[in-house]
């Protein structure tokens, strides 16, 4: 069975961190690019980072740059959103997604194959 699964998410206050994990199974995650992409209610759904699969290379929001990182474990099959300094506009439910590209993009309709979510609460 392929899926992607998201984990991780939670409630944390201003300033906290977490570490968002998404994992595969059924396919390997080693031939796609991944992106990391949040949607919060009556929001549109942007895209926070990403990460190439031929180079390694990655990339972020604006927004979110200096504070969220994302890498990948191709021996688990996993790749990961560590989020720091996290501020309440954070607050979105987040998704992983994989694209058959080199080069991985921020724009969501380079996405062909979806996590169900996890969400991400900051608040006092």
């Amino acid at each position: 069975q392929v899926q992607l699964v998201e984990s991780g998410g939670g409630l944390v206050q201003p300033g906290g961190s977490l570490r968002l994990s998404c994992a595969a199974s059924g396919f390997t995650l080693d031939y796609y690019a991944i992106g990391w992409f949040r949607q919060a209610p009556g929001k549109e759904r942007e895209g926070v980072s990403c990460i190439s699969n031929s180079d390694g290379s990655t990339d972020y929001a604006d927004s979110v740059k200096g504070r969220f990182t994302i890498s990948r474990d191709n021996a688990k099959n996993t790749v990961y959103l560590q989020m720091n300094s996290l501020k309440p506009e954070d607050t979105a439910v987040y998704y992983c997604a994989t694209a058959p590209l080199a080069i991985a993009t921020l724009r969501w309709d380079d996405y062909d194959y979806w996590g169900q979510g996890t969400q991400v609460t900051v608040s006092s």
